[in-house]
C-alpha cells in the first residue's frame, strides 16, 4: 500500500493539494516534494481557518508526523 501512496504523491508533484494536520488545521499549496517519512514541501501555501478565511504562509515544510491526510484540491 505504501508504494501506491508514494505513486499518487509523485503524480501530484506540482499540483495543488490540501493537507490536514493534527490539531484540525488545514493547509493548501502546490506540492513541491516529499520523502518516505511524508515530510512535505509546499509552495504558495496558505492556512485555511475554520471560518473559511486564509492566511498566506509562502513556502513551508511540514513534518510527516503532523500529516493526517493529503488530498487533491481545486484552486479557489
Amino acid at each position: 500500500m505504501a508504494e501506491t501512496a508514494h505513486k499518487i504523491l509523485s503524480d501530484s508533484i506540482g499540483q495543488i493539494v490540501l493537507v490536514r494536520l493534527r490539531g484540525d488545521r488545514d493547509v493548501r499549496g502546490r506540492l513541491r516534494s516529499f520523502d518516505v517519512y511524508l515530510n512535505i514541501v509546499l509552495d504558495n501555501a496558505e492556512e485555511i481557518k475554520a471560518d473559511g478565511t486564509t492566511r498566506r504562509l509562502g513556502t513551508i515544510v511540514i513534518r510527516g508526523e503532523n500529516v493526517v491526510l493529503i488530498s487533491p484540491s481545486e484552486v479557489k
